[in-house]
């Protein structure tokens, strides 16, 4: 799998990639009441039409990623506007083992197709943006970048399997519906927005398995308040001699919780002159 970034890196460093759950993780709710799977399945693969038609939130994220016993958490937070498809997030990297920080939060914006990361090291200047196509990376920016884009984490309930009903339960306050099921990644790609629909369809190439498995859980407005997604991939192991070496399976959790819909996302996209046109460092 191509990794991009310090936070690959970091996670690479520790042979690991990915976020868990916030604090709360993926937990079961109360018992299930009465609903059928019919309404179970409709109300999880409305969930991206619902978040855009309620405009802009904020997001938290968190991505564990698990590998021979080492786990690695990276932590986002921002805002997202859903109908521009435009999201801003500060992403902190984990500590080494010293104890030290590593690297200032990188500033990342999500847009349709591109990653842009700032701050990100590796011999770019700290003024200077990054620039990635999503299609090109092999998990279509679902892990790569340290956080799931929150629209596309969304998007893939459209290919939502096996749905079921848990039940209900609070977060932070509020009352919400818990479901339960497997994405398939293959019809969540053609089932998703003409804009997410080429990053989806390489994430759907690269991962491990095509099957993964989540949690949502949706408040009375049918709006995602927290969305758990288990993903897992092949990463190769570079040799000192720089040819491919053992090849190991990397589990990532990735968990975004939203709030504050509604709230003003004014986010600018950085101008050509100030996007980094030079080499990247490997380490």
């Amino acid at each position: 799998m191509v990794q991009h970034g310090r936070a690959a890196r970091a996670v690479a460093a520790a042979a690991t990639v990915g976020l868990m759950g916030l604090a709360t993780g993926c937990s079961a709710a109360a018992e299930a009441d009465n609903e059928s799977p019919a309404e179970s399945a409709a109300a999880v693969h409305d969930a991206a039409d619902r978040l855009v038609r309620e405009g802009s939130s904020k997001a938290r994220t968190s991505m564990e990623m698990a590998s021979g016993g080492t786990r690695v958490t990276i932590r986002g937070e921002g805002v997202y506007d859903y109908r521009a498809r435009v999201g801003e997030l500060k992403v902190v990297l984990p500590q080494d083992p010293s104890g030290a920080e590593e690297h200032r939060p990188i500033t990342e914006l999500l847009v349709p197709g591109a990653l842009y990361m700032k701050n990100r090291g590796a011999g770019v200047p700290a003024d200077k943006w990054v620039r990635v196509d999503t299609a090109t990376m092999s998990d279509g920016n679902l892990v790569t970048g340290g956080a799931t884009d929150p629209l596309a984490a969304a998007e893939l309930l459209r290919g939502a399997r096996k749905v079921t009903y848990v039940g209900e339960s609070e977060l932070a306050g509020t009352e919400v519906r818990h479901y339960r099921g497997t994405v398939d990644m293959a019809a969540a790609a053609r089932a998703a927005s003409p804009a997410s629909r080429q990053s989806l369809a390489a994430a759907a190439k690269g991962f491990a398995k095509d099957q993964v498995p989540f949690d949502v859980y949706l408040d009375d407005e049918g709006r995602i308040r927290k969305v758990c997604h288990r993903f897992s991939f092949v990463n190769t192991k570079v040799t000192a001699a720089g040819k491919g070496g053992k090849r190991e399976v990397v589990d990532v959790a990735s968990t975004t919780l939203l709030d504050g819909f509604g709230i003003s996302a004014n986010i600018e996209l950085p101008d050509t002159k100030d996007i980094f046109a030079g080499k990247i460092a490997d380490n």
